[in-house]
């Protein structure tokens, strides 16, 4: 379906409270100078379960003053990014807050029905790749049944994706009311990266390098009887005593699908025989560093393996679904990546020998590689975003400007995972999505989330476009009371 949102209202929301003057300076770590000036983008969205729905100018107004206190504990998002000289400037200018209407005519339900990956865009406030000097951005839409959207545009230049979901559990958290205990439920953040990770002179590092707006991104839902169905046959293929993890298998079984579809390319005059593929996928570094860091600590603390294969000893010709190769190769790379690597990773050196590698498998195979990334937000509690409205209906990742990446985080149904791929060749794509073995594997039933009925009717007109003229009661049958938070509280 054709969804639009009109942006009807801009504003800047500054910090509660100022930042300390020795905070003014936010230090880049090598880990973020590594990383390419992009946005990565949250979408959460709500439906309303009562006869009358909130407005936009309540949901607003609560959520203003919410974002405005979580501005104080995560302060470098409300300053501005200085990305040629590797720092924020902590001065507490705010960050862009918008509102918009979803047109035409289009209710919740209707689009939670068939969600489409690139619209995604027209929820959030920046493109992925039109970086800017903003370290986030937010954006409120407001359907015409009442249900509601909220899209948020975090700096890739300061935060991985754990990152990015823990500003929205502790932003959601400080929302809704949870200030019995404040110290013991609200996570403050740790901004300790730089510590960690010293930054580097790197005047000749590109990190613009695979930045692109040429690509097509599908989303692929596996519910949790088809991806425990492979498990199962990955395990016994490889006789494992350790059963390979979810993401695990769903790693090796999309990629063997990817290699299929990149067979014969009309388009690149390459014989598959001497095709040379490369996987990289991303590691979360908080646990194992010595000792291993707590889960709120903020930055990009995240690296890569690698590993490449021509297919042969990774899988078997005669099972189309096999890949009992890779998924043993995965573990193995995950074991090398501990406290020791993680010390040479401080020192600068690992990260270079891992572009070095990467440029000489190139070469090795006269230029005939092709690379696939992936990354995994699973197990990271997505559905219990609670502003203060109830859980999401639905969270959806927007694709970001990179080819060949597929992302995985889990559905609303436990056990199930959503795979976001995005590659660089139309015809491939087409290829990938037809594949029998694929389609065979993946849910075909409408979209599996708790949206009632109420999601498809129509609100009252005052109550959705007249939120600018009026400014109602609250409707949440328990008021929420936003206490300022001390400002000691996160020196």
């Amino acid at each position: 379906m054709n969804v639009e949102v009109e942006i009807i209202s801009k504003e800047i929301i500054k910090p509660s409270s100022p930042t300390p003057k020795h905070l003014r300076r936010h230090q880049f770590s090598f880990l973020d100078q590594i990383n390419p000036p992009i946005y990565t983008s949250l979408v959460l969205f709500y439906e309303f379960n009562g006869k009358i729905p909130p407005t936009i100018t309540e949901i607003s107004k609560h959520l203003k003053k919410s974002l405005s206190e979580i501005l104080t504990l995560f302060y470098p998002l409300a300053g501005r990014l200085r990305v040629e000289n590797h720092f924020v400037d902590c001065n507490d200018k705010g960050i862009p807050y918008l509102e918009g209407l979803v047109k035409p005519n289009c209710q919740l339900c209707d689009f939670l029905n068939d969600p489409v990956p690139d619209d995604l865009q027209k929820f959030v406030p920046f493109e992925p790749h039109d970086h800017n000097e903003f370290p986030l951005g937010v954006q409120l839409n407001m359907f015409e049944c009442g249900g509601f959207a909220i899209g948020l545009s975090v700096s890739h230049k300061l935060a991985d994706g754990l990152s990015m979901l823990m500003l929205t559990k502790t932003w959601a958290a400080i929302s809704r009311g949870e200030y019995d205990n404040l110290e013991a439920k609200i996570e403050h953040p740790e901004f300790v990266s730089a510590t960690l990770f010293p930054p580097k002179e790197m005047t000749r590092y590109y990190s613009h390098a695979g930045i692109t707006k040429n690509k097509v991104t599908k989303r692929f839902v596996f519910d949790a009887s088809a991806i425990e169905d492979l498990r199962v046959k990955y395990t016994g293929l490889e006789n494992n005593e350790k059963r390979p993890s979810r993401v695990e298998t769903l790693s090796a079984f999309i990629w063997r699908r990817f290699v299929e579809a990149t067979k014969g390319d009309p388009d690149q005059n390459i014989d598959d025989k001497n095709k040379l593929h490369m996987v990289i996928q991303t590691v979360n570094l908080r646990p194992r560093i010595d000792p291993p860091l707590p889960q709120n600590s903020f930055g990009n603390i995240c690296h890569f393996f690698m590993i490449s294969s021509s297919g042969d000893d990774d899988y078997d010709d005669e099972d189309e679904e096999s890949c009992h190769g890779m998924v043993r190769r995965v573990r193995e790379e995950i074991s090398k990546i501990d406290k020791d690597y993680v010390k040479r990773l401080q020192q600068g050196d690992e990260h270079f020998k891992f572009m070095n590698r990467l440029s000489q498998s190139s070469i090795r195979s006269g230029g005939k590689v092709v690379t696939s990334y992936f990354s995994s937000l699973c197990r990271f509690p997505l559905y219990d975003m609670d502003f203060g409205w109830g859980r999401p209906a639905w969270v959806g990742i927007q694709p970001l400007p990179l080819n060949n990446l597929i992302v995985f985080v889990d559905t609303k149904e436990t056990g199930g995972i959503e795979a976001y791929v995005t590659l660089a060749d139309q015809h491939v794509m087409a290829k990938f999505e037809s594949d029998f073995f694929l389609q065979r594997r993946v849910h075909k039933g409408q979209f599996d989330t708790a949206v009632s009925s109420l999601a498809c009717q129509p609100a009252q007109f005052n109550q959705v476009v007249k939120f600018h003229s009026q400014d109602q009661s609250s409707v949440i049958r328990k008021p929420i009371q936003i206490k300022p938070l001390k400002l000691g509280s996160r020196l």
